[in-house]
């Protein structure tokens, strides 16, 4: 049964802790993520992919013989509470790394405290704020917004198609990435013909898309979005009898937008991490290996599909826990050096490679375009199809 949404719920997980009692850990991990509230398909597999890799190494003699201890806390999608649970991570629970930010909202609320106390944090955003410009302690896993617009249009050019309408949330990524489509409109050679926006909390878009449906000339849709409202959109969109393509963000990279959306998400399209479609890749594919163990981790120990949401917080703790080798410390600057340094790291959502200009490491080709067939997941492989 799922527990109340409680925005002071505090989920900690003393992993690692000796049993005569150990009064803490060697190395601490702070993490305030969305478990409850409208972004608990985010924060809940993060949490859950957090705890069990963590126990997993520390069953394993944890990072240079030292074990970690991983705090957690719910800020329910509220980035108020988020700050206040990033000031308590840093000045009371004294944590040597934060893993946090389910949204980009959350996220924004927690670099500046980061940045100020000199704290090394990975968040889970998707958009590309959460990461640019550059700043010295802040780093990110999640395929970035622009990322999502530049895949979705090389798609749309492969098809042929040039005239398109959007329909944006308003929440911080759905403004987000509305911007950055806007923004890349003449490298595609695309016409955003119409647009129309809804609320994060409307559970009717019916007039929106009529307006779309009226407009002439459009051959494609774009719903940035994530959270309950792109499954809204998908829903209203098949009731209209609209038949143009339809394409959603990474922001619903979850078998629950499938459950959510039902029929009406039968031959949608979104750019996603390739950990969606990990059983249907080749053996070739050098991320293969390394998505079929966390797939069959994670959903051995939830009973529950893996979500790319989940994936990012695998690729952050182990960007992490290899820093943390590497650097032979949990003093901050020599961390926050040794995760700038991350080379060559098969992750879920890619191969990463960072640099001192670049917290992110990723590039286009970490992207997937997938379309859900069949209630699943499919992989979009070959220009046109």
């Amino acid at each position: 049964m799922r527990v109340a949404t409680r925005l002071w719920r505090v989920f900690a997980v003393a992993i690692g802790l000796a049993a005569a009692g150990q009064a803490r850990a060697d190395i601490r991990i702070g993490a305030v993520l969305s478990v409850t509230g409208p972004a608990a398909y985010l924060g809940e597999p993060e949490k859950k992919t957090l705890e069990i890799y963590t126990a997993d190494i520390n069953s394993k003699g944890g990072v240079n013989g030292h074990k970690i201890t991983l705090i957690v806390y719910d800020d329910a999608g509220n980035p108020n509470q988020t700050r206040i649970f990033g000031t308590r991570l840093i000045e009371n629970d004294k944590v040597d790394a934060l893993l946090a930010g389910s949204t980009t909202a959350t996220a924004l609320a927690l670099i500046p405290l980061a940045e100020n106390a000199r704290v090394p944090l990975i968040n889970f955003a998707g958009a590309v704020q959460a990461v640019s410009p550059v700043r010295r302690y802040v780093f990110k896993t999640p395929h970035t917004d622009l990322m999502a617009c530049e895949k979705i249009f090389e798609d749309l050019r492969q098809r042929h198609l040039t005239r398109i309408a959007m329909i944006s949330g308003l929440d911080a990524f759905g403004a987000s990435m509305r911007g950055h489509c806007q923004s890349l409109t003449a490298r595609y050679g695309i016409a955003i013909l119409h647009e129309e926006s809804y609320s994060p909390g409307d559970g009717d878009v019916t007039a929106q898309l009529a307006a779309i449906k009226a407009t002439p000339g459009i051959q494609a849709v774009i719903n940035p979005g994530f959270g309950n409202g792109p499954a809204t959109v998908a829903r209203a969109y098949r009731q209209l009898g609209i038949t143009l393509p339809l394409y959603q963000s990474h922001g619903v990279g979850s078998k629950q937008y499938i459950e959510l959306a039902g029929a009406a998400a039968e031959g949608v399209r979104l750019p996603a991490a390739a950990l969606l479609v990990a059983d249907k890749l080749p053996d070739s594919d050098p991320q293969k290996k390394v998505l079929m163990d966390y797939k069959t981790m994670y959903e051995q120990k939830t009973g529950q599909p893996v979500s790319s949401f989940g994936g990012h917080a695998y690729d952050g703790l182990m960007i992490l826990l290899d820093a943390l080798r590497r650097a032979g410390s949990t003093d901050s600057t020599k961390l926050r050096d040794a995760i700038e340094t991350t080379r060559n790291f098969i992750g879920t959502g890619g191969v990463v490679n960072m640099s001192a200009a670049d917290h992110l490491g990723l590039d286009l080709s970490a992207m997937r375009m997938l379309e859900i067939r069949n209630g699943d997941w499919t992989l979009v492989s070959t220009p046109g199809h």
